[in-house]
């Protein structure tokens, strides 16, 4: 029953091939899903506004970001780093976050604190660079076995969605 099953597939498989204009298609998607802009930023996130307006008050005051994100930031990821978030597409981004970093120019910081549904930002600039993308053939294959195995699952649940059956299935 095995065999015969995963013959099924594959012969399914033979017959509806993944198309070039297939996967060129979905390149194009996942390209433009990740082109543009990348940023290189620093954040130091607190709970409250009053405490992000005494961070930004203490580094107009010649304290260093990197310390006071270390000492203060409660994002676990980047606060060891002093706030680093290394390279990132604006989309990975919450939007307030990323309308206020669009706005900055390099080394710039927010001069007020940007709220999130994870509190308040302080954010820097430090550098932004346009996306690159591999080139289609480069990632071609991983393109095509993934929509293959799209294909597959898409038929795969077709069948169980039309197959009738009587057997009564216990509780």
């Amino acid at each position: 029953q095995s065999l015969l099953i995963r013959e099924l597939f594959a012969d399914f498989a033979k017959k509806n091939p993944v198309t070039d204009a297939e996967a060129q298609a979905e390149y194009d998607k996942f390209k433009a899903a990740n082109s543009g802009k990348e940023y290189r930023a620093r954040h130091i996130l607190v709970e409250k506004e009053e405490d992000a307006t005494a961070l930004i008050a203490q580094i107009k005051g010649g304290a260093k970001f990197e310390e006071l994100a270390t000492k203060n930031s409660k994002d676990p990821g980047s606060a060891a780093n002093g706030g680093d978030l290394d390279w990132a597409n604006g989309n990975s981004y919450v939007p307030e976050f990323t309308q206020a970093l669009a706005a900055l120019q390099k080394g710039q910081m927010t001069d007020a604190p940007v709220k999130s549904q994870f509190g308040f930002h302080i954010i820097r600039l430090e550098d932004t660079r346009d996306a690159t993308f591999p080139a289609f053939d480069d990632v071609k294959p991983q393109i095509l076995q993934r929509l293959n195995q799209q294909k597959v699952g898409s038929f795969q649940q077709d069948l169980k969605t039309k197959a009738k059956t009587d057997y009564k299935f216990s509780k």
